[in-house]
């Protein structure tokens, strides 16, 4: 078991397969390497299409903790593009987008504007592939989607092809 501090839920048990590993770190973050989803009040290894706010905890620093929707909570209607580069460094397939529901988990991250409105990235999510644990930040070539699209209490935007954020 591996025990994970955390500023917001305290130290966490959990089994070495709960990690996941970000080769790259995250941006402004490239030291860190493994991070834990967690889903209050319990702990999940993939969040579901519906679920709630998740944190992306990491599992060395304890005050660094990301909060994230599933990109399917925020957009029903994302489409995956994720670079070739992006795909080989998760160890997928490089000739296709791969299965939300099956391959990858995708997570918007969360941010408060100084009005406390919620936005959430859509243009750089976090892509988890659930075969190998591994993940990383995928940043979009095109301006499809927004890194502040609103995030409206409890609706999930059916496409936001029309009028990106």
């Amino acid at each position: 078991m591996l025990a994970v501090e955390t500023k917001y839920f305290g130290t966490l048990s959990l089994a070495e397969e709960s990690v996941f590993h970000f080769p790259q770190g995250l941006p402004a973050f490239e030291e860190e390497k493994s991070f834990v989803l967690i889903e209050a009040p319990k702990l999940t290894e993939a969040p579901k299409e519906d679920a709630p706010l998740v944190f992306l905890q990491s599992a060395t620093r304890s005050s660094l903790c990301f909060a994230a929707f599933p990109i399917q909570a925020v957009d029903k209607g994302y489409q995956l593009a994720i670079a070739a580069e992006d795909l080989e460094d998760l160890g997928l397939d490089v000739e296709r987008q791969p299965d939300l529901y099956t391959e990858v988990m995708v997570l918007a991250l969360v941010s408060l504007n100084d009005k406390l409105l919620a936005t959430a990235n859509l243009m750089a999510p976090i892509v988890l592939n659930l075969k190998t644990r591994c993940g990383l930040q995928a940043i979009r070539r095109d301006s499809r989607y927004s890194h502040q699209h609103p995030v409206a209490p409890g609706v999930a935007r059916e496409n936001t092809a029309e009028g990106a954020c």
